[in-house]
């Protein structure tokens, strides 16, 4: 059995429908605080309370197998820099056999409140990069989880805006948002996209 043998073996292991979980940033040290890599943040935050290790790279991409929710989950953080996530998620995707309908993507959002979790089954990028890279791909029918990073005040120009960290004042309702997006995966991968909507769309994390 051959190094691809096995890791599709793990990731089919037991009974289960499959899902990617795909959390977007931008590789690097300087990038790790900042407010466009809140998705790589929620998934390390995912694998780290389950147990689980981003430290194998396949696809241009960190990944971990394991068992969430009685499934078998790869989740994933691309690293090919934001704007070419696509080229990470799709060959991901393929090699697991997962449909867009499983894979899951977290993501930064500027158009939702700071703090908001917000839910969706399908849809266009919004302008996000990252996401744009992802529909290139896959089209638009896979679900997301977005995370309310708010808009810039004064003139700041929001791409500078988004690769800034988070302010240290900020840190508590971030901590609550990644534990929220946390609890939404774990929601969907339990009970579906409708309860998980039902369930996270309506409240402030």
């Amino acid at each position: 059995m051959n190094s691809d043998d096995r890791q599709r073996e793990a990731a089919n292991a037991g009974e289960g429908e499959r899902f990617l979980i795909v959390g977007l940033g931008n590789t690097g040290r300087k990038y790790a605080g900042n407010r466009h890599n809140i998705g790589f943040m929620a998934v390390d935050r995912l694998a780290a309370k389950h147990g689980l290790l981003l430290n194998r790279v396949q696809n241009k991409a960190l990944v971990a197998n394991g068992r969430l929710a009685n499934h078998p989950v790869i989740l994933a953080k691309p690293q090919t820099m934001m704007n070419g996530s696509g080229d990470a998620v799709d060959p991901l995707a393929k090699f697991y056999k997962v449909p867009p309908a499983n894979v899951l993507v977290i993501y930064d959002e500027i158009d939702i409140e700071f703090g908001m979790v917000r839910i969706r089954e399908k849809g266009s990028s919004g302008g996000h990069n990252g996401m744009r890279s992802v529909i290139q791909h896959l089209g638009q029918e896979f679900p997301r989880i977005r995370l309310g990073v708010g808009r810039p005040n004064g003139k700041m120009p929001v791409h500078a805006y988004v690769l800034q960290d988070f302010a240290k004042d900020e840190l508590p309702l971030v901590d609550e948002m990644l534990e929220t997006a946390v609890a939404a995966v774990e929601t969907f991968l339990s009970e579906g996209i409708n309860m998980a909507m039902n369930k996270y769309n309506t409240k402030r994390s």
